[in-house]
């Protein structure tokens, strides 16, 4: 990241001046890259044709038409269609639940008629389709931006697109668990607005579902399969989407283009810090699994990152930065990102309220007057949390409980003296700020009089770590927190090494030097760390923190040499005066670069999911599941005899989703642990159905079914499918008799009721 000119200005060269096959070449190489390796994955080439026409038709066009209409002077072509890309996807939401709550899903793909034909029609929006833009974005900063892209591209390939296969593919595939239940939610959001519960047909979800609908939409629209969405499409181009955004809002916040790229690296391509292949879950994290393993999570960086250029702007533009200002679209823009981010993913909304709770407090302890534009933000922002705790949540905890430090808890032990302890709590913040704060350390540089903005990335940046350290999650949920923090972190960290590098001052041949050199350093790092064993052996509650810890140890040591013989390499090279703090910055924001190549290669011993909880998905049920939904009403309720990921001493892991999954339907009862109801209860997945009537109807309609308690399934549910596996249990002979069989593959039967 560091070969770039922190300082260059961005600035008013005519894009004409440069052919149009260069300023297009990295965005098209980019591109091609990211489908070579969708290819390698097995992707159709249909489905990236079709997902490209989607992509393009139904969410760029109409959101950058509507971005353009609402900001007051263009910028740059990137940034209209990242912005144009983020706002297209609000728009899509609305249009998607329009015509799915009409019964009319089917015809989603004519929603953006809605928003192209006024700007056809109308002589004040025609002006909006054919736009000068001022400023060229420079060439570094593109292919800069393109290798991020690229590059987290690869890691998706090598920790998640080779080793989840879009469909099973034998009896013996496990996959990570939650990919089936994201299925399920998604496949219930093809027909139902909200979506329920899919595994408890008629359970309302009270969840943040707004990323599933989504994915819903992109099928609909796109005719993708919606298993092919999920497992090869969706994330690396919300990924994708959300480092083009971090760039220019980087750019925009800061005036400085190469800190918005700085700031991609950070978020996409330098992971936790001390990352070891034998501890991946500390402090309920892990490298950046968290893009794969809750898609959600990236879909709500795509609206957040917005909502802070948004946000931004109302806060406070920095002194001295040229980007034209958004003007009164800054105001609808906030409106619609706050808006969106109610359902998108349940820690924005809290993080940003903390952000701005914290500029208001700054401005009013340091001008004595509080900000108008603060406080009517904050006020938007409160509501937007109001209506998701009240309407989209229905005040369902999931789990979340006041719980201090129970993230870091875990990690101390409870059997040494007082002292000892407190020694022990020093060590395990220490690792837990080197584990997943490092890579902010560049906002170290901007404490001196920050501006407004600057506070404002600031309050983000703490609040989210701050909210994982104060709450509680049985399922470590609160480091989503954490996540969302990062949104705000990367880039006043960005902001940070840019004013470092400004004040350097270095050269074309410095900044080379610097470049090689930081790249040096990352594979040095990666290469040593990648030695190491892969191992989880029976050790202390500390036992995990120790590698981190250490790694911080060896590397502080050639630090303080280095910082002890400066002087005397300043004398001996004196154009190093005055460049020892971008240097240092430099390695210790690059010191977490290896964690995504370690992430990726641990799939070799931890496959699909790694040393996370997985299911088995053996493709018998998968393609019973598919079969259904092929031959079933979106409004079909199933009923299956498989509730259990597995029994545990009697009791049932209520975590089974392959059947409401892959065939997109509402089952009866399938397994009921993530029920918003159930999430948090002490006993955890082994909790029983709330409902004994409901179960003991639906295992009888198996075990010993009668056509009584078949019609009653029929009439009273809505089930109109019977589906089961003979491994958990085979069907009684009666069944036969009252019902038709309609397909069997061994494993596997689905009986239609009459």
């Amino acid at each position: 990241m560091t070969a770039l000119a922190a300082g260059a200005a961005p600035a008013a060269v005519d894009p004409r001046r440069r052919p149009a096959a260069l300023r297009w070449a990295p965005a098209v190489a980019a591109y091609a890259a990211v489908v070579a390796v969708l290819l390698a994955a097995g992707t159709p080439a249909a489905a990236i044709v079709r997902w490209t026409a989607y992509a393009s038709l139904a969410v760029l066009l109409p959101g950058t038409l509507v971005f353009r209409a609402l900001r007051r002077r263009p910028h740059t072509l990137v940034e209209d269609l990242a912005m144009g890309a983020a706002v297209g996807l609000v728009l899509e939401l609305v249009a998607w639940a329009a015509f799915t709550a009409a019964g009319l899903p089917g015809r989603l793909w004519l929603w953006p008629l809605a928003v192209v034909a006024p700007f056809a029609v109308a002589p004040r929006l025609r002006r909006h389709w054919r736009v000068r833009h001022p400023t060229v974005v420079p060439a570094g900063w593109a292919w800069s931006l393109a290798g991020v892209v690229v590059g987290f591209t690869l890691y998706l390939y090598g920790s998640f697109l080779a080793v989840n296969p879009v469909l099973p593919t034998d009896e013996g595939q496990a996959q990570y668990i939650d990919l089936a239940f994201q299925l399920s939610i998604a496949g219930a959001a093809t027909h139902q607005v909200p979506p329920g519960v899919p595994q408890v047909a008629g359970e309302p979800l009270h969840y943040h579902w707004f990323g599933f609908a989504h994915l819903a939409a992109t099928s609909l629209v796109s005719g993708v399969d919606l298993p092919t969405v999920l497992f090869r499409l969706a994330v690396p181009a919300l990924c994708a989407l959300a480092a083009v955004l971090v760039a220019v809002v980087g750019w925009r916040i800061t005036g400085r283009p190469y800190a918005g790229v700085v700031a991609a690296a950070l978020l996409f391509t330098v992971g936790e810090f001390g990352f070891e292949n034998g501890w991946r879950q500390l402090f309920g994290s892990q490298a950046t699994f968290i893009v794969w393993g809750s898609p959600s999570m990236t879909y709500s960086w795509v609206l957040l990152l917005p909502l802070i250029a948004a946000l931004g702007e109302i806060v406070g533009r920095a002194h001295g930065v040229t980007v034209p200002a958004l003007g009164r679209g800054a105001w609808p823009l906030a409106v619609l990102f706050l808006a969106a981010s109610t359902g998108a993913k349940a820690s924005t909304l809290p993080v940003v309220l903390a952000a701005l709770g914290l500029t208001a407090a700054a401005t009013l302890l340091v001008r004595r007057r509080l900000p108008r534009g603060v406080l009517i933000a904050a006020g938007l922002a409160l509501a937007a949390q109001f209506f998701a705790t009240a309407v989209l949540f229905a005040f369902e905890s999931h789990g979340v409980v006041l719980d201090p430090f129970s993230g870091l808890r875990p990690y101390i032990p409870t059997d040494r003296p007082a002292g000892v302890t407190g020694l022990f709590w020093v060590l395990v913040v220490l690792a837990f700020l080197l584990n997943l704060q490092l890579r902010v350390a560049g906002a170290l540089a901007l404490l001196r009089l920050p501006e407004p903005v600057q506070v404002f990335l600031l309050g983000g940046a703490l609040a989210g770590p701050a909210i994982y350290l104060l709450v509680g999650h049985p399922g470590s949920s609160n480091q989503y927190f954490t996540r969302t923090g990062f949104a705000f972190g990367v880039l006043l960290s960005a902001w940070g090494w840019a004013e470092v590098a400004d004040r350097a001052a270095l050269s074309a041949r410095g900044r080379w030097l610097l470049g090689t050199g930081t790249a040096g350093f990352a594979v040095l790092l990666t290469a040593v760390q990648l030695d190491s064993a892969i191992s989880t052996p029976a050790v202390p509650a500390y036992a995990p923190v120790l590698p981190l810890l250490r790694w911080a140890a060896v590397l502080a040591v050639p630090a303080l040499l280095a910082a002890l013989c400066w002087p005397a390499l300043v004398g001996r090279w004196p154009g190093l005066a005055g460049r020892g703090g971008l240097v240092l910055l430099t390695a210790v924001l690059t010191a977490g670069a290896p964690g995504l190549v370690l992430d990726a290669a641990a799939t070799r011993v931890y496959p699909n999911g790694g040393a996370y909880p997985v299911v088995a998905m053996p493709a018998s049920r998968v393609e019973a599941a598919r079969w259904v939904r092929a031959h079933s009403a979106p409004d079909d309720v199933l009923a299956t005899n498989v509730h259990c990921r597995e029994v545990v001493d009697g009791w049932c892991d209520a975590r089974s989703f392959w059947l409401s999954g892959y065939a997109e339907r509402s089952v009866l009862v399938e397994g009921w642990a993530f029920a918003p109801r159930m999430v948090g209860r002490q006993d955890g997945p082994y909790a029983p159905f709330w409902d004994a009537g409901r179960q003991r109807a639906n295992d009888s309609a198996f075990t010993a079914p009668t056509a009584a308690g078949l019609a009653a399934l029929r009439d009273w549910y809505g089930v109109r499918w019977l589906v089961v596996d003979r491994l958990v249990g085979a069907e009684s002979p009666t069944l036969r008799t009252l019902a038709d069989l309609r397909y069997e593959n061994g494993r596997t039967a689905v009986y239609r009721l009459r």
